[in-house]
């Protein structure tokens, strides 16, 4: 009996380990099953079933609804809401993601007590039934302003963004520049830690003007650096180490923010520059960016007085390579953001191929004072419609640089706003 009690253990052993394999062999085949018969409308894609560190946390500043002036109650220079609470114009709070920031330095006023009212101060109230007196309205003048042809070329006809799109339902504000160099824009020039946290003000502060836009940070980075002097390739341009992409993709990641490469790929090709970035392009917030003036031709050298371009072929071969990569590893559709200030920077605009994947933004680029820069945006971006636009704003250049307020008045509202 003593020799048969080591085998009688083996077997239950060996019994309990079918049970259980077989169990969760059975939970599986359910799981399977389960998923077999789920409606062709509610599948999901990958990064929505399983998603990764990353997900996107905007801005936002609710709409709220207009105040309503009460006056028969209280003051006349107070107004409340359908609940009778007291509230100013400027009682937005802040929210990211799904979750509301209390902001510290706001406060509603208290409530007020309709039946202690303060004679001494409160104003007299009308008579019954009279409305309000009307008060005269100076009539705005607008600093940017269309003709009908050019208004009516836009919205751009295109399909119905794909799930998980950034635009239009975030606008993207971006800090852009290198972190090796203080010279090529604010992404380099200020402390980390200081830049980022200049960013998320400056989001936040879109967001305040735009209430009702949820905005979305992002960190621009030069990751192939046009150059002087022709380096080991001679193609007169440096690509970032993997060390710094790497570094600036953690942060994002983190912050659930995005990050875009741009390429000046000085005279060597889109072509030959994306396969270096394609495995950062894997990651759902990583997109791109290209800059036709550091696209030399006939082998001239970039920061001469020549300048570059790029011919719509090459943008479609970007938009080809990106819609592949959504395609392949189930992500978002990308963005896709091209500079551009100038009528020879960009050939053959109209070419440019749409892909529901690639969601393309026509980034004006040029600097100086606010109407040579309305002009620009006008003549280069408004003319020649692509999909989306954009607006860049120099904090060294612009004289004076705009304001949120003033670039809003543009048409059609720029969904991507770059800071240098």
């Amino acid at each position: 009996m003593d020799r048969l009690s080591p085998l009688i253990r083996t077997l239950r052993s060996t019994m309990v380990t079918a049970f259980l394999t077989a169990g969760l062999f059975g939970c599986r085949k359910a799981d399977a099953a389960a998923a077999a018969q789920q409606a062709p409308g509610e599948a999901k894609q990958d990064w929505e079933t399983e998603p990764k560190l990353w997900y996107p946390r905007p801005i936002l500043f609710p709409k709220s609804t207009p105040p309503v002036v009460r006056h028969d109650s209280v003051r006349a220079d107070t107004v409340q809401d359908s609940a009778g609470r007291s509230l100013s114009f400027d009682s937005g709070v802040p929210v990211r993601g799904e979750s509301a920031l209390a902001d510290s330095t706001r406060r509603d006023p208290p409530l007020v007590d309709s039946a202690r009212a303060d004679t001494a101060t409160s104003r007299p109230m009308a008579p019954t039934g009279s409305k309000p007196p009307a008060r005269p309205t100076k009539p705005v003048k607008r600093l940017f302003n269309l003709p009908p042809s050019d208004s009516a070329r836009w919205p751009v006809r295109t399909p119905d963004p794909l799930p998980g799109s950034i635009i239009p339902e975030h606008r993207i504000v971006a800090f852009y520049g290198n972190p090796l160099s203080k010279k090529m824009g604010i992404l380099g020039e200020l402390p980390p830690e200081q830049m980022l946290s200049r960013l998320d003000e400056v989001a936040t502060e879109w967001a305040a003007t735009d209430s009702g836009q949820k905005v979305l940070p992002a960190l621009h980075l030069i990751a192939t650096v046009a150059q002087g002097y022709p380096g080991p390739t001679h193609k007169y341009r440096l690509q970032m180490p993997d060390s710094i992409i790497q570094q600036l993709a953690a942060v994002v990641e983190q912050r659930g923010w995005l990050l875009f490469l741009d390429m000046q790929v000085g005279v060597s090709t889109v072509e030959d520059e994306l396969k270096v970035l394609v495995p950062y392009l894997k990651r759902p917030y990583i997109h791109l960016a290209l800059d036709p003036e550091f696209a030399m031709k006939d082998g001239k050298r970039p920061g001469t007085d020549w300048m570059g371009h790029m011919d719509a072929s090459e943008v479609n071969h970007a938009i080809d390579v990106l819609a592949k990569i959504v395609e392949e590893e189930h992500l978002p559709p990308k963005v896709l953001v091209v500079h551009r200030f100038t009528s020879n920077m960009l050939t053959n605009a109209s070419q440019i191929r749409l892909d529901p994947r690639v969601q393309v933004v026509i980034d004006m680029d040029g600097w100086g004072t606010p109407g040579s820069k309305m002009g620009a945006y006008r003549w280069f971006v408004v003319r020649h419609p692509v999909q989306y636009t954009g607006f860049k704003l120099f904090y060294k250049n612009d004289k004076p640089m705009m304001t949120p307020e003033q670039v809003l008045e543009l048409f059609p509202k720029p969904m991507y706003i770059q800071y240098q």
